[in-house]
């Protein structure tokens, strides 16, 4: 592939069975053949997207020794603030030339998992940076489940597969801020190169020049949405559990050109985690002579674990 398929999840939601159909084989074989793709037709309106960059740029734009405040050891930078320069690639040990921050899980009806998850951090010195985040939140994994169920029926699975082991999933709402570039960066990019730990990734924030997507012979293909699309990827959760049958794709964000440097860049990504619980095993659908099982088995949280480790947010 050279370029990122679009589809429109209103054509999944439709009661006309053919563009039903049609939504899965077009996401079925964009996922099997490059890993991404634009999806128009989400839950997110305009005006809370608006509303989500006002309050994340208003908390990016506090001062340093505010911000640090929100920084919490000890819980692998799953909730709340994470510093400039603390997260790597795996393999690469210089950090990533971002800071970011954790919304996570609204836990309902589980005192199990809400004594397992770390709890929100609020931000005080901004009034609405938390209701518009868990907002925003709700509507991305609103969205996530109807894509995971359109995935399901490509793999399969009866179409409502993934959804006990997403309601209350160890899911992260990421704002990125990707400060202006002061002097040549050192063998250091935006994101370096990387897959996706979750199960899939949608992506706020993509509209202009600078994400990256590897296609299978290993040529960078620029990766822009149109303003009313979110980019979503298939994580290496999703890729391991179908045996490599939708493809986890290595992407990364490059620097700028050097005369807009001066600029701030912002994404924000939601990672659709499943419950830590959720077994990663290979599906038996997707084994046969020319596909044998290329994972051993191991649960979501497991998994996770060992990623963290890996990216250094975690120590052993």
């Amino acid at each position: 592939m050279k370029k990122i398929p679009s589809v429109n999840l209103a054509d999944f939601l439709s009661d006309d069975k053919n563009k039903k159909q049609q939504f899965i084989k077009d996401i079925g074989n964009a996922y099997e053949n490059i890993g991404f793709v634009a999806l128009k037709g989400h839950f997110l309106g305009d005006q809370l997207v608006a509303d989500l960059y006002r309050e994340i740029k208003n908390f990016f734009d506090l001062p340093i020794a505010t911000k640090q405040q929100y920084e919490i050891e000890g819980i692998g930078g799953q909730r709340g603030y994470v510093s400039f320069g603390k997260e790597s690639a795996k393999g690469k040990k210089e950090g990533d030339l971002k800071e970011f921050w954790h919304f996570g899980q609204y836990v309902e009806d589980n005192p199990k998992l809400a004594a397992e998850y770390p709890k929100n951090i609020t931000v005080n010195e901004l009034k609405e940076f938390n209701t518009v985040g868990k907002e925003a939140y709700n509507m991305l994994e609103k969205t996530a489940k109807y894509v995971l169920r359109s995935l399901a029926l490509h793999l399969g699975l009866e179409e409502h597969y993934f959804d006990p082991y997403i309601k209350n999933g160890n899911s992260i709402l990421r704002p990125i801020h990707y400060p202006p570039i002061q002097s040549e960066p050192k063998n250091a990019e935006r994101a370096a190169a990387h897959g996706d730990i979750n199960l899939i990734t949608l992506l706020m924030g993509a509209q202009g020049k600078g994400l990256q997507v590897q296609n299978h012979n290993e040529e960078w293909l620029d990766a822009i949405a149109e303003p009313d699309e979110l980019m979503i990827n298939v994580g290496d959760m999703l890729s391991r559990h179908s045996n490599n049958k939708l493809k986890s794709t290595i992407h990364r964000v490059v620097n700028p050109p050097k005369n807009t440097w001066g600029s701030s860049r912002y994404s924000i990504p939601f990672f659709m985690h499943p419950i830590s619980d959720m077994k990663l095993n290979v599906l038996e659908s997707c084994i046969d002579e020319e596909h044998p099982k290329q994972f051993d088995d191991i649960t979501a949280g497991e998994f996770l674990n060992e990623r963290l480790l890996e990216l250094g947010l975690i120590k052993k």
